[in-house]
């Protein structure tokens, strides 16, 4: 059998862990008060002062959430979010039987 295989990337296994282990949410401290904002926000609107504040690429680095922007961008492909929607079903679904007895 062939498969095509695109070029491979130097992908560790501590960066999919780092993936993995993503929080749901930012917690954002400004003007004395603490908030939450989504992971993958670069703004945001402090509920104190409603000033737009920067929560995300305060250094030129790549952030795991620039993984998630290029994933995001994939999706946005038609069809994209339909093979991704079968992909999590299937990881659901392997995830639900390592946790059986």
């Amino acid at each position: 059998m062939s498969l095509e295989k695109t070029a491979e990337a130097n992908l560790s296994h501590d960066l999919l862990e780092e993936i993995a282990a993503l929080p749901l949410h930012r917690d954002v401290t400004h003007c004395g008060s603490m908030f939450q904002v989504s992971p993958f926000e670069v703004y945001a609107i402090c509920p104190v002062c409603k000033d737009r504040i920067k929560v995300r690429s305060f250094a030129a680095v790549t952030e795991i959430e620039d993984v998630f922007d290029a994933v995001f961008a994939w999706m946005n492909q038609p069809g994209a979010a339909e093979l991704a929607s079968q992909r999590r079903q299937v990881i659901a679904s392997d995830s639900d039987r390592r946790s059986m007895p």
